[in-house]
């Protein structure tokens, strides 16, 4: 399983079970990722420690922020979208690598340049 895929594992498991924090494999791919889940309000924040992420989890009311969050290969192929293609994504949180880095798909559009989808979160 790659790193991207048990982040997102992680992040599923730790808001179902309600954990204050998890703890993953140290990556630029997950670190890029995390900023973008801490500044669009998905998770508190993470700190580096020896190789691993520490990370702490978001919860309002008691009820965590990420409602769900889904790695996207389809059979183990990659799911590219053009730029165009783009405004037809009304609903949810995607993320995506560009030749950019890692974008929100708000964050694509306004760089008009597509990629390859990563995760759905909301």
């Amino acid at each position: 399983m790659s790193n991207l895929a048990n982040l997102i594992s992680g992040l599923r498991n730790g808001s179902l079970a309600k954990k204050a924090k998890i703890i993953q494999q140290y990556s630029k791919k997950n670190i890029n990722i995390l900023n973008i889940l801490i500044k669009e309000g998905f998770i508190k924040n993470y700190i580096i420690e020896e190789k691993k992420i520490i990370i702490f989890l978001k919860y309002k009311n008691n009820k965590s922020i990420i409602k769900e969050i889904i790695y996207i290969k389809n059979k183990e192929k990659n799911i590219y979208i053009k730029n165009k293609d783009l405004y037809k994504i009304k609903s949810k949180f995607f993320l995506l690598s560009t030749t950019k880095g890692i974008l929100t798909v708000m964050e694509a559009k306004k760089l008009n340049i597509g990629g390859k989808l990563l995760c759905r979160l909301c």
